[in-house]
C-alpha cells in the first residue's frame, strides 16, 4: 500500500480522501490556491502546497505543477477526486509518465470515454443500448436539420466533451434547431475547449439512473447497483437514491450487466459509473460513463458496505477485488441532498460569503461529508457545494423521514442556502410516491417560493442564545456562593426579556 498520496482537489471530496487515507495509515499531501489557504481540507492533510491563484486555470488545473508538488513531497500517487483533472487524460498519462500511481482509471479508457461521440460508438459495439442520435465531425447545417427531422423532435444537442450540464440544448421545434447548436457549440468551446456537438433523442419523461462499477487490473469487474439522480436543477444533480424505486428487478439486473459490458468494452479499470436514460416504459439508453468518483457515491457505500475510496486505493495498489457480483446485495434504502450556497428562489444563483456557524444533524443512519464548516468562505471561484448529507433507514419511506429531520436540524449560518428547498422536495408527495422523473423541479417547484420564517432565523436566536449562555457559565458576572450554578436564566438584571 501506498506511504503518502497526494490529493490533486480541495473541498468535500478532499476532505473526504484524506480520512480515508488516514484510516488506512497513510500520509497526505494537499494542494491549495491562496483564498483555500485555511480551507477544510488543508487543516486535515499531513502536509499542504500552494500551487497558485484563485482562479481553477492557475491552480487546481495546473497538472504539472500538481505533478511536481507530489515529486518533491515524495508522493508515491495521486488522488484527483472528481472535477478539475479528474476525467483529463493528459493529466493521468502525466502522472503515471512521472512515475507515480494514478488513482482513476488509464488514460486510454478515460480517452474512450471522454468524447461521447466516440463513446456512443462504442457502446453500439458492446452491445449497451444507446439512445437514438446523429453524430458527424463533417455534418452541415442541414446535415442536422435532416438528422432531427427524422429522430423526431424534441432533440438534445450536447457538446461531445466535457459535462457537468453544459453544453446541452433541449429544442422543441425545427426553427430553434441551429440557434441552439450554434448557443451550445459556443459553450461547449468556453468550457472544455471542444466546439464539437451531437443529436440525441430527448426522452421526456425519463429517469437518470446511473450504475457503479469497480474493476480491477487483472480483467474482474462488478457492478454495485443502481442509483436514481433524477432530482436536477439546470441538469445537473440536487438529490440521489438507491435503490431507485423505479426499477424492477427485472431491470435492475439487465442494467447491471449492460454497466459491466461497458467497462469492459474499454478494459476500464478502478471506480466508474455507467449513466443511462430511463423511459417511462423502462427501456434504458447509454448516456455516458463518468471515468472517476462521483458526488454521490456514499449512498452506493451505506447499502452495499463497500467502501469505495477504500477499493480505489487497493486497486490502484495493485490488489484484485476481494468479492465477486454474487458476493454483493443492497441493504436498506439511503439518500442524498448536495448542500448548496444557493437561492433557489432565484434561479439557483449561488451565494457567497463567510460561513458563520454551521450544526451537522448526528445521530444514527446520518453522515454528513462536509467541505466547509464554521468560519470557512464560500467563493466565486469553485462550485458551491457546502456539504452532502446522507441518510439510510431500513426502507424508503423511513428514509425520506430521516432526511426530513436532518434537513431540519442542519444549522448553516451567514449564507443563503437550498435547506429548505430541499425539505420542500422530501415533503412533495410526487417524490415521496417514487414518480418524480428529470422535469420535477421545473414542473412542481418553479417557481420556488420560501417558508415566510426561515429556519436558519430561528436557529440564529438559538445559536446566539446558546453562545450567550456559555460564556455566562464560563465567566460569571459575579462570583457565585457556594453550590449556586452559574446560568444566565437565573440572573433578574433584564437578561431573561
Amino acid at each position: 500500500m501506498f506511504k503518502k498520496i497526494l490529493i490533486a482537489n480541495r473541498g468535500e471530496i478532499a476532505a473526504r480522501i484524506i480520512r480515508a487515507c488516514h484510516e488506512r495509515g497513510i500520509r497526505t499531501v494537499a494542494v491549495y490556491s491562496d483564498v483555500d489557504a485555511d480551507a477544510l481540507h488543508v487543516r486535515l492533510a499531513d502536509e499542504a502546497v500552494l500551487i497558485g491563484a484563485a482562479a481553477p486555470s492557475q491552480s487546481y488545473l495546473r497538472g504539472e505543477t500538481i505533478i511536481e508538488a507530489a515529486k518533491k513531497n515524495n508522493c508515491q500517487a495521486i488522488h484527483p477526486g472528481f472535477g478539475f483533472l479528474s476525467e483529463a487524460p493528459g493529466f493521468a498519462r502525466a502522472v503515471r509518465d512521472a512515475g507515480l500511481v494514478f488513482i482513476g482509471p488509464p488514460a486510454e479508457a478515460i480517452e474512450k470515454m471522454g468524447v461521447k461521440t466516440e463513446a456512443r460508438s462504442l457502446m453500439e459495439q458492446a452491445g449497451v443500448p444507446v439512445v437514438p442520435g446523429f453524430q458527424s465531425s463533417s455534418a452541415s447545417d442541414d446535415d442536422f436539420q435532416r438528422a432531427a427531422d427524422h429522430i423526431g423532435y424534441p432533440v438534445m444537442v450536447k457538446a461531445a466533451g466535457g459535462g457537468g450540464g453544459k453544453g446541452i440544448r433541449i429544442v422543441h421545434e425545427p426553427a430553434t434547431l441551429l440557434e441552439s447548436i450554434a448557443a451550445a457549440r459556443r459553450e461547449a468551446l468556453n468550457a472544455f475547449n471542444d466546439p464539437t456537438v451531437f443529436l440525441e433523442k430527448y426522452i421526456e419523461n425519463g429517469r437518470h439512473i446511473e450504475v457503479q462499477v469497480l474493476a480491477d487490473s487483472y480483467g474482474h469487474v462488478v457492478h454495485l447497483y443502481e442509483r436514481e439522480c433524477s432530482i436536477q436543477r439546470r441538469h445537473q444533480k440536487i438529490i440521489e437514491e438507491t435503490p431507485s424505486p423505479f426499477l424492477s428487478d427485472e431491470i435492475r439486473d439487465e442494467m447491471g450487466r449492460a454497466a459491466v459490458n461497458a467497462a469492459q468494452a474499454v478494459q476500464y479499470v478502478n471506480a466508474g459509473t455507467v449513466e443511462f436514460i430511463v423511459d417511462e416504459n423502462e427501456k434504458f439508453y447509454f448516456l455516458e460513463m463518468n471515468t472517476r468518483l462521483q458526488v454521490e457515491h456514499p449512498i452506493t457505500e451505506l447499502v452495499t458496505g463497500i467502501d469505495i475510496v477504500n477499493a480505489q486505493l487497493n486497486i490502484a495498489a495493485g490488489a484484485e477485488l476481494p468479492f465477486q457480483q454474487e458476493d454483493i446485495f443492497q441493504r436498506g434504502h439511503a439518500i442524498e441532498c448536495r448542500i448548496y450556497a444557493e437561492d433557489p428562489a432565484n434561479n439557483f444563483l449561488p451565494a457567497v460569503g463567510p460561513v458563520l456557524r454551521t450544526v451537522e444533524p448526528a445521530g444514527p443512519g446520518i453522515r454528513v461529508d462536509a467541505g466547509v464548516v464554521t468560519g470557512d468562505q464560500v467563493t466565486i471561484h469553485y462550485d458551491p457545494m457546502i456539504a452532502k448529507l446522507i441518510v439510510v433507514a431500513e426502507n424508503r419511506i423511513n428514509a425520506i423521514r430521516k432526511m426530513e429531520w436532518a434537513l431540519a436540524q442542519y444549522v448553516i449560518l451567514g449564507l443563503t442556502t437550498n435547506l429548505a428547498f430541499l425539505k420542500d422536495v422530501m415533503q412533495h408527495p410526487v417524490f415521496m410516491l417514487g414518480e418524480a422523473t428529470t422535469h420535477f423541479i421545473d414542473e412542481f417547484l418553479t417557481p420556488w417560493v420560501p417558508p415566510d420564517t426561515e429556519p436558519s432565523e430561528i436557529a440564529l436566536i438559538a445559536a446566539t442564545l446558546s453562545e450567550i449562555a456559555q460564556a455566562a457559565s464560563i465567566l460569571p458576572a459575579a462570583t457565585p456562593a457556594e453550590g449556586d450554578v452559574y446560568s444566565p436564566w437565573s440572573r433578574m438584571d433584564g437578561f431573561r426579556m
